[in-house]
């Protein structure tokens, strides 16, 4: 099954030609998938009459062994932990992510990674990046509901 979609990608990838043999119409992928610990919980925010978005951050870990046991299992345990600003402005998922979506809970998030910039409160035009979500995937329970 793995390998029917994957060739189906491959074939959605390779180029395709209009009836203008000028322009070249060529697929591409932009796809990242999270899996970590929300952060904070989510905000619902509205720009100038922009349709509203749903904001969040996802923290995911990095480990490796380091040291002089780097062969075997006796190295110093390091860790490296990421933050990722998540927005959602799908209609249904923007909702249900505002709603269900809990400061410590395990979620996987799908979507596709977008750059912009934004100038901040002391006017210095900063660059962020941003997992524009597709999807959510709950993957454990609300922590605040079991205390």
């Amino acid at each position: 099954m793995l390998r029917n979609a994957s060739a189906q990608i491959f074939r959605q990838v390779v180029r395709y030609r209009s009836t203008d043999t000028s322009l070249i119409l060529e697929r591409s992928i932009n796809r990242v998938q999270l899996l970590g610990r929300v952060g904070q919980d989510p905000v619902m925010r509205q720009v100038e009459g922009r349709n509203p978005v749903t904001i969040f951050s996802i923290a995911t870990n990095e480990m490796w062994r380091s040291g002089e046991g780097e062969t075997n299992a006796t190295g110093d345990i390091s860790q490296k932990t990421t933050w990722h600003r998540v927005s959602v402005f799908k209609p249904g998922l923007r909702d249900v992510a505002y709603q269900y979506v809990k400061k410590g809970s395990r979620i996987l998030v799908e979507g596709k990674l977008d750059y912009g910039e934004y100038v901040d409160k002391n006017q210095v035009r900063r660059q962020a990046t941003t997992i524009i979500a597709d999807n959510i995937v709950f993957l454990s329970d609300n922590i605040r509901e079991r205390t």
